[in-house]
């Protein structure tokens, strides 16, 4: 008789087929490398970052707001969230500028666009676009002559007229007073815009798209 096959005896066959047939919290614990899980959750961590600094590279920036230019929609050290990607710059749009008279990146709102007549009429205190009177919704105070326009617009008195060339850009702060802007260093050329604001991440109370 095969001594595999002896009563009381189990052949390695027979072993090798109950470990397969039983539940595998019953099966032989295989240890575990802690090496390897460390690596592997290192591995996954540092993908993830890269995905990040990847997006934020070509697809997102963050930009830090600085001064009160556009108060009261945005604030003075609010941190947004840009995007560039197959953007062109329309009317409305908050935008990031390099502004080369100024030396430093500014934050604005396009008021025309190419072909647009923008009248900036200080004595009614009104901005219209091709003769509409766009949304003063976000300007708290009444607007004043700074004298620091270009006389060059002016039409009659504290009433500037400017024609938008083709392929330019006419930008003001919200908070008109308080604003260095296409009525002081003139038309905005598209190449130099930056991107347009999508999302406030900070102040976290204030969190949310921006428009």
């Amino acid at each position: 008789m095969d001594d595999n096959k002896k009563f009381g005896d189990v052949s390695q066959e027979d072993i090798d087929k109950a470990k397969k047939a039983a539940p595998d919290d019953l099966k032989e614990k295989q240890p575990v490398n802690v090496m390897d899980e460390v690596f592997e959750w290192a591995e996954s961590f540092v993908f993830a970052m890269f995905m990040v600094i990847l997006i934020f590279t070509f697809f997102f920036r963050i930009v830090l707001v600085q001064g009160p230019s556009m108060r009261e929609t945005l604030q003075d050290q609010d941190r947004l969230i840009i995007t560039h990607i197959n953007y062109t710059p329309q009317k409305g749009d908050i935008v990031v500028i390099n502004s080369e008279k100024l030396g430093k990146t500014i934050i604005k709102r396009v008021i025309g666009t190419g072909g647009d007549k923008v009248v900036v009429d200080y004595n009614n205190n009104t901005v219209t676009v091709n003769g509409k009177v766009i949304s003063n919704d976000n300007i708290r105070e009444a607007m004043y002559n700074t004298n620091l326009f270009d006389e060059e617009y002016e039409v009659e008195e504290n009433v500037f007229e400017y024609d938008v060339p083709e392929g330019k850009l006419f930008v003001m702060g919200d908070n008109r007073n308080n604003s260095t802007d296409s009525r002081r260093i003139g038309f905005i050329d598209p190449s130099d815009v930056l991107g347009k604001a999508v999302l406030r991440l900070y102040p976290f109370d204030s969190f949310g798209k921006v428009s």
